[in-house]
């Protein structure tokens, strides 16, 4: 009982990563809270389907189409999309009506359904049209750049762009790298150190609450199927070091 995912980098600015999953005899997973808006089509029993899917802020039980196969486009945080603000996918999301195994509709439009190789032609498409947008102050906080506006404004705009305040997205994330790290074998004691973490104790209600996991559970892969492939390590660390004053 497992979620196989195969996991790339994308080298688009607005593509933080596109993903592969099938599941096996799996029918729940624990969900992972994750600071980014994306797109996912799956396909089941010969039927196709494709959803928008926002930040989630906690960790939770999710159901999965038993043999399902999966194509998930995870975008760059501060993405967004024209069709709604992102605050309201915030623990949701939107399923897309009218989608086949070759086309799916988005903000009124019918685009063709991508495969693994051809998300990034997809978001291109999708930028030029304006259905995406992004907000560069974003990306400017989160590589440790302090942007010349004041705090409330900066707050008020990465808010408006990602659903999330600056400290939750640095949590999510840092816990989101914590677990990677413990699952390719790191120690907790480590990884709370080099993440910065106060104590292990701290990690440890940070993956109660973000991941769902123990640092035990994720060292030996126990705990049942889990949405984060844990055998890579997605997250960038320059979101780690933004700063929070």
């Amino acid at each position: 009982m497992r979620l196989r995912f195969e996991t790339r980098p994308s080298d688009s600015p607005w593509v933080d990563g596109v993903w592969t999953c099938t599941s096996e005899r799996v029918t729940t997973m624990t969900s992972v809270a994750g600071a980014r808006l994306g797109l996912v089509f799956w396909q089941r029993d010969g039927a196709a389907f494709a959803a928008v899917t926002g930040p989630e802020t906690r960790t939770g039980t999710a159901p999965v189409p038993e043999g399902a196969v999966f194509t998930g486009i995870d975008f760059a945080v501060g993405t967004s999309l024209r069709m709604t603000p992102t605050a309201d996918l915030l623990d949701g999301g939107v399923t897309l009506p009218d989608t086949s195994r070759r086309t799916f509709r988005l903000d009124g439009t019918r685009w063709e359904t991508p495969g693994p190789d051809d998300a990034e032609a997809l978001v291109d498409r999708l930028v030029r049209a304006g259905v995406l947008d992004r907000e560069p102050l974003v990306a400017d906080v989160l590589r440790g750049h302090r942007p010349d506006v004041s705090r409330r404004t900066v707050e008020r705009r990465f808010r408006a762009a990602t659903g999330l305040t600056r400290g939750a997205v640095r949590q999510i994330e840092r816990a989101r790298t914590a677990a990677h790290l413990l699952a390719a074998g790191g120690q907790a004691a480590d990884v709370a150190a080099e993440l910065d973490y106060f104590d292990e104790p701290h990690l440890a209600r940070a993956l109660r609450t973000y991941v769902g996991r123990t640092a035990r559970q994720l060292r030996e892969g126990a705990g049942g199927a889990i949405a984060l492939d844990v055998g890579q390590r997605r997250t960038s660390q320059t979101s780690l070091t933004m700063p929070l004053e």
